[in-house]
């Protein structure tokens, strides 16, 4: 395998985890990964510890477990998201003065550019990059607190919101749509900016939401054919 062995196993482990191969259910016990992988215990070992910072593995009294969607709460986080992100952009349109600092923004919105000359590959681990996108969005707004507000609402999402970055056409409309979204708000056009920043935010909702609860049909469809 190409690359650094510990890096290979922490894709495929997280790759694993999110298409509902490991069920919610199943124990992450070293050994047995390590005879799945095919590798010796430590790149498992170092693999479930960057996971479990990520988010995608929770310990329990019985050991390390995949992290289970809870669902019922997404909705909540995603409104207090909703709140936060386009509360930067109504601050400075409902003030009637000034403007997004573009020495904050337009650094972050190059960086999209590239990204879309070189389309990146499906990634979970875009989330990252996405999260730096909306977290400088609203920062450029001029108010820091928003933007701390922001990081730890992305903090607890994360794990499902990697669901989003699977597919080709997901990665394309993400870079495409923040482009859009920056380059409005640099424009000044701060009533389209807002509508395409809900109209982004809300469609990544929709399809996270979908592809969680896939994943979850499917680890309990696992867990049947075990039993």
């Amino acid at each position: 395998m190409p690359g650094p062995l510990r890096e290979q196993v922490y894709r495929s482990l997280r790759a694993d985890l999110m298409s509902g191969r490991l069920a919610p259910s199943e124990r992450l016990g070293e050994e047995r990964l390590a005879d799945m992988y095919g590798v010796s215990r430590t790149p498992v070992r170092e693999a479930l510890a960057r996971l479990q910072s990520d988010g995608l593995v929770e310990r329990d009294q019985h050991g390390l477990f995949p992290y289970r969607p809870r669902l019922d709460e997404l909705g909540d986080l995603y409104e207090l998201r909703i709140m936060l992100e386009l509360g930067g952009i109504r601050r400075i349109l409902d003030g009637g003065e000034g403007a997004h600092d573009a020495d904050v923004l337009g650094p972050e919105l190059d960086s999209w550019y590239v990204l879309r000359k070189t389309a990146p590959e499906p990634d979970a681990g875009f989330v990252v990059l996405d999260e730096r996108f909306h977290t400088t969005l609203l920062a450029s707004s001029g108010n820091p607190a928003l933007s701390d507000a922001l990081a730890s609402v992305n903090a607890k999402v994360r794990p499902v919101r990697m669901f989003d970055y699977l597919t080709s056409d997901r990665m394309s409309a993400t870079v495409n749509e923040h482009i859009a979204v920056a380059e409005l708000v640099l424009d000044g056009r701060l009533q389209q900016a807002h509508d395409a920043l809900l109209g982004h935010i809300d469609e990544s909702r929709v399809v996270v939401l979908g592809r969680a609860q896939q994943a979850l049909s499917m680890a309990r469809m696992a867990n049947a054919v075990r039993d």
